[in-house]
């Protein structure tokens, strides 16, 4: 065990793939397994899983993360935007243009890093708790501070996901073919029953996605969302320990969704069925603290989902890197399914 920890979660991985990993569970997607990912192609068609990084729209879904703000780049006192660079100097023809953007790294299409969350627990077995992440790390050192001086998460950002690449197989479970766009719950009994129907099988080391449709309503609102798509669409059931034990037991690599947050979302509110002490959210401990299992939130599956089901498919090629940027604790990502 690392020396910076003594004591490990009940039922977490810690150590396992080396006391000072930082990239959990994508250990698993091994060259071995990109190859084999390889032969999932057939036809060489491609989707593109994010939605335009403006959307949702507004902040109905979560009303601490806002769409993103440009703000102008000046070169030699002019705004670098459709900028003709004669009026700099007069020999030149050509016409320039940069930005800056504002930008919430889990506003739209993202992974949740390791450093999203922690815990409260005594990894040091010195009898008093201190908030820890994934194999024990805790996200700044002692200044509390971390690149360029600025808050950030020195160990387990989200740059590490990105040195993996983040390419290999992945199978989808269409939780909107059976549920449609309602509410529902999804627990371990409902989950395995499609995954029977569907003969969807989750191997060691793939990536996990979900559909349920809240994505496609987000692109039919076209930015104007309201309160109601926060009762949309299936969520799991994080409070259903077989389903945590199924993700344990599977060996699946990560898991993403179109929807907000996987599992229920705290944007509703406290669930009733929160312990008196323990996890907000949690699958996001159990995957993000617990295993090393990186999440997937808001992306966009009906299109790709709606050809698999066409072509009685439900594996793909999956291509899907974070921004390689240290110390961000999510970050946006454009995933690319290639079928």
């Amino acid at each position: 065990m690392a020396q910076r920890w003594k004591n490990r979660p009940e039922g977490s991985n810690w150590g396992e793939f080396g006391e000072d990993d930082q990239h959990g569970r994508m250990n698993l997607v091994t060259a071995e397994r990109r190859l084999a990912a390889l032969k999932e192609v057939k036809t060489g068609r491609v989707f593109c899983l994010s939605h335009p990084l403006d959307r949702p729209g507004g902040n109905i879904l979560n009303p601490n993360r806002y769409p993103p703000v440009f703000h102008p780049v000046t070169r030699e006192g002019r705004v670098y935007f459709n900028l003709a660079m004669g009026d700099i100097d007069p020999r030149f023809t050509d016409v320039g243009s940069d930005e800056a953007i504002m930008l919430y790294s889990q506003y739209s299409t993202h992974w949740d890093g390791f450093a999203h969350k922690g815990t409260v627990f005594d990894a040091d077995g010195d009898g008093v708790a201190e908030k820890v992440s994934y194999n024990g790390f805790r996200l700044v050192d002692g200044a509390g501070r971390g690149m360029q001086g600025q808050l950030g998460a020195v160990a387990v950002s989200v740059a590490e996901m990105a040195m993996t690449g983040v390419q290999g197989r992945a199978v989808m479970i269409d939780l909107r073919h059976h549920f449609g766009d309602e509410r529902i719950e999804v627990t371990w009994d409902l989950l395995e029953r499609i995954m029977k129907d569907d003969a969807v099988k989750v191997e060691k080391g793939d990536i996990v996605c979900l559909h349920t449709g809240l994505g496609q309503l987000i692109r039919e609102a076209d930015g104007k969302l309201d309160d109601s798509i926060k009762t949309k669409c299936a969520v799991l059931d994080g409070h259903d320990k077989r389903i945590l034990e199924w993700i344990s037991d599977s060996g699946l690599a990560a898991i993403a969704a179109d929807n907000l947050a996987v599992e229920q979302s705290s944007t509703l509110g406290i669930d009733p069925r929160a312990p008196h002490r323990g996890p907000q959210l949690p699958l996001h401990e159990h995957c993000l603290v617990k295993l090393g299992i990186h999440l997937g939130e808001l992306w966009y599956l009906t299109k790709l989902a709606e050809w698999l089901r066409g072509e009685r498919r439900n594996s793909f090629l999956l291509t899907a890197p974070p921004l390689r940027m240290p110390g961000a604790a999510g970050s946006p990502v454009t995933p690319v399914a290639t079928v």
